[in-house]
């Protein structure tokens, strides 16, 4: 799915006209500027571009010099923003049930953002990734994001509960006092995902005012209006490959042993958006390519090893056939 495909409920702008004319910015001039239709600001439901919102956020950000406008906003959302997907999360009984809950439901509220809760020697690694960003970083985007979700979390467990440790794949700030105050946690910028590291317990601890019967009928209502079973099984393939790149092994055989099916299962739900694995693995490449090298400013050798591949120098051709220079020349183009 291209960028441009992707969209979010309109309730992501909650609180942002007050906001940017608290900093001395006209929010009209940036919507404009950014695509964005002023009736998005009337009707929470409607659908806006992500990127186009990312791309607001960041020029948001730099217009006014808050570097923290992302966590800002984030500090205005409520539960009730996040629309069905609020449905979905609150009725469960543990927060690792809810969490489970926003992964299978989360594109009924941003179908750009993918949420991923892994489990390793006790601890919890739940990551946000943003799909289709053609390799740029939307910090703010991704603060906002995080913000809101441990926000949820702080919600759901009380204000004492913090994470063992917040996590961005961008640049720190140049002052991470605002950050300090709003996360109460240790902050690891430069991380090789953006979310945060809890305790595996934690996720197990019953939750109040959950209720495990209206849980499954809403699950059921929600199953009903996702739908599309090849868009689905696409979105959990990028999320393997994204997953798997690291490790060395990700392969259409692997990918299809995770989610229990065969390979030709995975090149059948591919085809339905006119996609090869290969295909699907290069996109996914040249976008975490594109981040690492140009924003990041990461050495070669290390992003090689970050894609998978088994050489900088295998990196080194595919980058070249795939843009028609070398990485020098194309960072300095």
């Amino acid at each position: 799915m291209k960028s441009s495909q992707y969209a979010v409920r309109s309730a992501a702008l909650t609180s942002y006209v007050p906001l940017a004319r608290s900093l001395g910015l006209d929010p009209y001039r940036l919507l404009t500027e950014a695509g964005i239709n002023r009736a998005a600001l009337l009707d929470p439901d409607l659908k806006i571009p992500a990127e186009a919102l990312a791309r607001m956020l960041e020029a948001s950000a730099a217009e006014s010099g808050v570097e923290d406008f992302g966590l800002r906003l984030a500090a205005t959302r409520e539960l009730s923003n996040l629309g069905p997907l609020a449905l979905a999360m609150r009725e469960e009984p543990t927060l690792r049930r809810k969490l489970e809950a926003a992964a299978k439901f989360q594109r009924l509220h941003n179908e750009a953002l993918r949420l991923r809760v892994e489990e390793e020697d006790g601890l919890v690694y739940v990551s946000e990734a943003m799909l289709g960003t053609s390799g740029m970083v939307y910090r703010q985007a991704a603060e906002l994001t995080i913000g809101v979700l441990h926000g949820m979390m702080k919600l759901f467990f009380g204000e004492g509960w913090a994470p063992r440790a917040v996590c961005f794949s961008h640049q720190p700030p140049r002052d991470m006092a605002p950050h300090r105050r709003f996360f109460g946690a240790p902050l690891r910028f430069r991380a090789d995902f953006d979310g945060f590291i809890c305790q595996a317990r934690d996720l197990d601890r019953a939750t109040q005012a959950a209720d495990p019967l209206m849980a499954k009928y809403v699950s059921a209502y929600l199953d009903s209006i996702v739908g599309d079973p090849d868009h689905d099984t696409r979105d959990k393939v990028w999320q393997l490959v994204l997953a798997m790149l690291p490790t060395g092994r990700c392969s259409a055989e692997a990918v299809a042993d995770s989610l229990g099916v065969d390979r030709r299962t995975i090149h059948r739900h591919l085809a339905q958006h006119g996609e090869t694995f290969t295909v699907l693995v290069d996109a996914v490449r040249d976008e975490l390519a594109t981040r690492y090298l140009l924003h990041d400013r990461r050495r070669a050798s290390e992003v090689a090893l970050l894609l998978g591949f088994s050489s900088q120098s295998a990196f080194s051709r595919w980058f070249s056939q795939r843009h028609g220079c070398s990485i020098t020349a194309w960072r300095a183009r």
